[in-house]
């Protein structure tokens, strides 16, 4: 499968964006979806996840409320709906995809990125 992230931007503390990742397969009923991030000196994050048949979300505890993650079956596409935006959410952000029951990621976004100024 090939990820094409798009959507980011700059935006004001407080503000909010969402960022897409269309993906080329069609046959994504075992994946597994998943946007990371990376700031600027830092590793790459993990934010959330959402399984592509059923639609089950996770979020980490440190954007869960903030961030949400959605898929759109018909478009083919994954979105991270952020919102109450920080400084410190400023990063490139990466969708990911990977076959449920595998520990890996192996398809990768080439990354889109976010810069929330103060």
């Amino acid at each position: 499968v090939q990820l094409q992230a798009s959507g980011g931007g700059l935006v004001q503390a407080g503000g909010s964006l969402r960022v897409s990742c269309a993906a080329s397969d069609r046959t994504l009923s075992y994946y597994v979806m998943a946007w990371f991030r990376q700031a600027p000196g830092k590793e790459r994050e993990f934010l959330s996840s959402i399984t592509w048949s059923e639609g089950i979300a996770y979020h980490i505890d440190s954007v869960k409320g903030r961030f949400a993650i959605s898929r759109d079956k018909a478009k083919n596409t994954v979105y991270l709906q952020m919102n109450s935006l920080k400084p410190e959410d400023t990063a490139v952000y990466y969708c990911a995809a990977k076959m449920r029951g595998s520990n890996e990621y192996h398809a990768w976004g080439q990354g889109t990125l976010v810069t929330v100024s103060s």
